[in-house]
């Protein structure tokens, strides 16, 4: 299924950088949709499989995971996801070279998802230089502190790669601007301080932080962990989120699925009821909703 929107613009977003696509669906009064999945989960032939679904079905924006060994900031659903992919023997020159076959197919950014001891076993240099080489946009280092970023960041900056920070409900108000004047891309703001995960509700703190947040920033921000169903992602575009992270719901269809076919499938229903939720311009909006939406977006 390809998606309406997605189609009309493949031409021009081409090879569009993190930045650029949030403004393109900025001004369409769009909410990026961003699906996460584990490269390797089950097999690397599966990952281009889906990365070319995603983004035929809606996806603006793939976060893919680098499976490691200790995914201490992932849920359960995504820890076995990671030891699939090890078990399948996943490394990062295979996931590099899978890309690099891939992303000239596709219209997404890719924003790399890797713990920091997968970058520090390859020397940053070569790692950032690899992901610059697959045509990946953006990286985001859960475990890497906020203090301890600024050089990493330096380093990715000069590959061309964005470095996307991530923020929780428990930083204080000054890590919080602090850290989103320094992401690049979009703000990543965890709607919980626990790990990734399926939750039956969107933390209402959330909305609170999305306003405080655009207050003191133009950038757009993405929220992520234990968003899952329409209405999660419905209600996040409500309270003006620029984008929603989908990650173990997608996971798990994908990984446990009784064949590539089937979890395949699996994928394209649930992205289509995730995506059928969000606004989509002037046509995604009832009346009664898009003035909120509107106003908040310009915050």
């Amino acid at each position: 299924m390809n998606h309406p929107a997605k189609s009309s613009l493949r031409m021009r977003a081409q090879g569009l950088g993190i930045s650029e696509t949030f403004s393109d669906l900025r001004r369409q009064g769009r909410v990026a949709f961003i699906p996460y999945i584990t490269a390797g989960d089950p097999d690397l032939s599966t990952t281009a499989k889906a990365l070319k679904l995603l983004d035929s079905c809606g996806a603006d924006i793939i976060e893919l995971g680098l499976p490691y060994n200790n995914p201490i900031l992932d849920g359960p659903v995504i820890q076995a996801s990671n030891k699939r992919a090890l078990a399948g023997k996943t490394n990062m020159e295979a996931v590099i070279s899978m890309l690099k076959e891939v992303v000239p197919q596709i219209s997404c950014p890719i924003v790399m998802f890797s713990y920091y001891n997968l970058i520090l076993a390859r020397r940053s240099e070569w790692f950032l230089s690899a992901l610059e080489d697959a045509g990946v946009k953006g990286l985001i280092v859960p475990d890497l502190p906020f203090e301890e970023s600024a050089d990493l960041k330096r380093e990715a900056a000069k590959k061309n790669v964005d470095m996307v920070l991530l923020t929780t409900p428990t930083a204080t108000k000054k890590k919080m601007k602090a850290i989103s004047d320094a992401s690049e891309g979009f703000i990543y703001l965890a709607s919980s301080a626990g790990v990734t995960g399926v939750r039956d509700t969107v933390n209402r703190q959330v909305q609170f932080l999305l306003k405080e947040i655009k207050e003191k920033t133009a950038k757009p921000v993405a929220v992520g962990f234990g968003i899952s169903k329409p209405e999660h992602v419905k209600q996040l575009s409500l309270w003006g989120a620029d984008g929603v992270i989908v990650g173990s719901a997608i996971v798990k269809l994908l990984g446990e699925a009784n064949s590539t076919e089937d979890g395949l499938k699996h994928v394209e229903s649930f992205v289509a009821s995730l995506t059928a939720a969000l606004p989509h311009g002037d046509h995604g909006l009832g009346e009664e909703h898009a003035s909120s939406f509107i106003l908040q977006q310009r915050r």
